[in-house]
């Protein structure tokens, strides 16, 4: 009779501990494992491997101070190549052996959504993912996402007439890649024209991986437009300015986050300078007037050998933010723990001038406010406090 009370407490016990397990995953008595997909062989694997890197200097640092909440803090990265059908195999092996917590930074749009279908079902959250895609905060499985990117649609509905009346520009134009980032961009460039009463006076396409822009620019210019809306990237948006330069065609180019990236002005050079963009923290520069983000900057450097991104500052901001939600969340973390953590109290600015960020059970989108940055001297500089 004793053995059998023994063995059958024994049971409760395995069965107890087995329960908390699944309950928690990606969480031990010792350890919080968090995993990230990024691109790290495909056509932004520059980027991949920036916020890669700056994932991996706040993790380090915060497992130097004793980890969180006396969990030492374990990182893994999986590699998509940018390909949906990778990411799927990258979210699988990272949810179902190695057991992640929370999938964090994962990038790009289109790997994000072919995910889904992996992650919540584990009811693992999907944090801060690098896209600026309104599902990644919208319904369905809206308690499981946490966003701080600024739609496109956003972003050009904000910045384009607050910066239309700045300059005094009478013809508006738009050159945007023909898929659904640019056509956000487009919309609303135009939603934001129609609160000034006024609308685009030329539209102009490029088909995704397009080398030669001179006959939009053409068209632009034909059209008299002093004022020019860029639904692009890092490529199409030198390819743009630098055709525009050559023909004597001088409007006024406002990007958004696509296109704000230190690769512009190092290398479309000179012909650069002036061009806006929407943004939200800053590009770190190994001599920033800045000294703390300088120390950053140069800390970055030793430890990874090349100098950080912008992208290097979102992994690491990425993963700050998602350290104070775990912190906030105590001892005994848990997805629902987490989740109250994030919603009870805004995360506050940092030293690359990010905008305070609230997050409650109706709203997984951080801000919906962005700033201006110019470049200026071949640097990017920023010239407008947040709005929206």
């Amino acid at each position: 009779m004793k053995f059998h009370l023994l063995a059958t407490a024994a049971a409760l016990a395995c069965a107890a501990t087995g329960a908390w397990a699944q309950a928690q995953q990606g969480v031990t008595k010792d350890t919080l494992t968090v995993g990230t997909i990024q691109d790290l062989s495909g056509p932004l694997a520059g980027f991949g491997k920036q916020a890669r890197n700056g994932m991996l200097l706040r993790v380090d640092e915060a497992n130097e101070q004793g980890g969180i909440n006396g969990r030492k803090v374990v990182f893994k990265s999986e590699d998509s190549g940018y390909d949906p059908k990778r990411a799927v195999l990258a979210a699988q092996k990272l949810v179902n052996q190695d057991k992640v917590f929370a999938m964090v930074g994962h990038i790009g749009t289109a790997a994000n959504v072919a995910t889904f279908g992996v992650l919540f079902p584990k009811k693992v959250i999907n944090f801060y993912p690098l896209t600026g895609a309104r599902e990644m905060f919208e319904e369905p499985n809206m308690r499981l996402k946490y966003a701080f990117s600024v739609p496109y649609y956003d972003q050009a509905r904000t910045a384009t007439p607050r910066l239309v009346k700045e300059k005094g520009a009478k013809k508006v134009c738009t050159i945007y890649q023909d898929d659904e980032f640019g056509l956000e961009v487009m919309r609303g460039a135009e939603e934001g024209l129609k609160s000034i009463g006024m609308e685009l006076a030329e539209k102009t396409t490029y088909k995704r991986g397009a080398t030669d822009f001179s006959s939009q620019v053409a068209r632009m210019k034909a059209a008299n437009c002093d004022f020019v809306v860029l639904g692009t990237v890092i490529r199409e948006t030198i390819g743009t300015i630098g055709e525009s330069r050559k023909t004597g065609f001088s409007p006024t180019f406002l990007g958004t986050t696509a296109a704000y990236t230190d690769l512009i002005h190092k290398l479309g050079g000179k012909a650069m300078d002036g061009l806006y963009a929407t943004m939200a923290i800053q590009v770190p520069y190994l001599d920033d007037t800045s000294q703390p983000i300088r120390f950053w900057a140069n800390k970055y450097k030793t430890k990874f050998n090349e100098d950080p991104g912008v992208f290097s500052v979102y992994g690491y901001q990425i993963m700050d933010n998602f350290l104070q939600g775990a912190q906030r969340a105590g001892a005994s973390l848990s997805t629902d723990s987490f989740i109250k953590a994030m919603d009870s109290a805004p995360i506050e600015p940092d030293m690359f001038g990010s905008d305070t960020l609230r997050f409650s059970a109706t709203q997984r989108l951080g801000t919906d406010r962005s700033r201006l940055s110019q470049i200026q001297d071949g640097r990017w500089k920023v010239v407008s406090d947040y709005f929206n």
